[in-house]
């Protein structure tokens, strides 16, 4: 005979626990009827199979109305985004140029430049080098060297025992862009570059300078030394390394010891038009000095160039500082100006020919570089004057 045994409340606020049969409710309690009421509740939430358990049948997943629940995800008009201002869409243009052939497969590399190819004969070619792209990087990532292979054996049709070869020639830098000449053998590797240690290889770069250089023609003959930079970020740069100095009295100069490391550096520049206090000038270096042509243009004559983020400022490393006006014309914020591209390009290439007349290549500018000169209101020099 089942017994009930008696409960107190006091039981049921201590936390004891019963174990109860799956078959016959438990027994009400006459002397404790709120025991019993416990106890009912308690074995009606035992009975019951909790929500999300494996018991409760799920609902199923039917191929319609996912296509339905897609369909209507299409269907929904997209939400209106703000319009962008001119300037807010100069700057995602300038983050788009910058980031274009940086990161991208060796085959499009190479497809490109092949689509680039300005001049070629049996011993040179002569490409348009693309912006942001090095000619060399020894990180491995890619650069014009080292799908230079590939571009070989697509201008020889891709053929399968083709053993020609490009070679690199004359530097240019990473944020450069312009004619860039390739040897096609050792042989004539060597014969451009004693050509180009004689100065008989002609290479004239335009460039976009912030102020206007005066006199508007003449000759920098300025050595250049690379020097540390102390500071929060210490780092290298090039600097100029002079031969004279003004004397003690202030009125004349001084020739002084010339320093071991320095480098000889000389520039030819020349204005050729002026306008918002900007300028666009011909530059031809005559030496091969590392930076040569933005450390003479931004020490030697206080005209750094348009985007030229390095040697803007002699003792810090920082975005380059740009006078309201141009910022004005140019559509941008001071803040936005680290996307401004190095405006420096390799526009004609003149070397003497083997069998023929001098090779003289003309490199059209890129999409950025006039954009920059309409803002600028700069005009190009015709080209019966140039």
């Amino acid at each position: 005979m089942n017994r009930c045994r008696r409960i107190s409340c006091s039981d049921i606020k201590s936390g004891l626990t019963f174990a109860f049969s799956p078959v016959k409710p438990p027994t009400n309690c006459r002397r404790c009827p709120e025991a019993a009421r416990f106890l009912s509740r308690s074995h009606a939430t035992a009975a019951k199979p909790a929500t999300g358990s494996d018991t409760e049948e799920k609902p199923r997943l039917r191929a319609i109305d996912l296509a339905q629940k897609v369909q209507r995800e299409k269907s929904k008009p997209p939400t209106e985004e703000p319009p962008l201002s001119g300037q807010q869409k100069r700057v995602m243009e300038l983050k788009r140029f910058s980031l274009q052939l940086q990161h991208v497969h060796p085959n499009v590399l190479a497809k490109h430049l092949h689509k680039s190819v300005l001049y070629q004969d049996k011993d040179v070619v002569v490409i348009n080098k693309p912006y942001g792209v090095p000619v060399r990087d020894d990180s491995g990532a890619t650069s014009i060297s080292s799908v230079l292979p590939v571009l070989s054996k697509m201008m020889e049709g891709m053929k399968i025992k083709s053993e020609s070869q490009l070679l690199p020639c004359l530097r240019l830098e990473k944020e450069m862009t312009g004619a860039f000449l390739l040897a096609r053998s050792e042989k004539v590797l060597e014969h451009i570059l004693d050509l180009h240690r004689n100065n008989q290889v002609e290479r004239k770069y335009w460039v976009i300078t912030v102020g206007v250089p005066v006199p508007s023609e003449g000759v920098i003959d300025i050595p250049i030394i690379e020097r540390e930079v102390t500071g929060p970020r210490p780092h290298f740069k090039m600097a100029l390394s002079p031969l004279f100095r003004m004397n003690d009295a202030g009125d004349g100069v001084t020739k002084v010891r010339a320093h071991r490391q320095a480098h000889a550096a000389v520039t030819k520049y020349r204005v050729l038009d002026s306008s918002s206090g900007c300028s666009l000038v011909e530059l031809q270096a005559f030496t091969a000095g590392k930076h040569q042509m933005r450390v003479h243009m931004a020490l030697a004559l206080t005209c750094p160039i348009l985007g030229d983020h390095k040697y803007s400022h002699s003792s810090k490393l920082a975005p380059q500082k740009l006078p309201e006006r141009v910022l004005g014309n140019l559509g941008l914020e001071q803040s936005k100006i680290r996307y401004l591209p190095l405006h420096v390009h390799a526009r004609q290439l003149t070397l003497p020919g083997t069998n023929q007349a001098d090779i003289s290549v003309s490199c059209p500018l890129p999409k950025y570089f006039t954009q920059t000169l309409k803002r600028l209101h700069l005009s190009l020099p015709d080209e019966k004057d140039y």
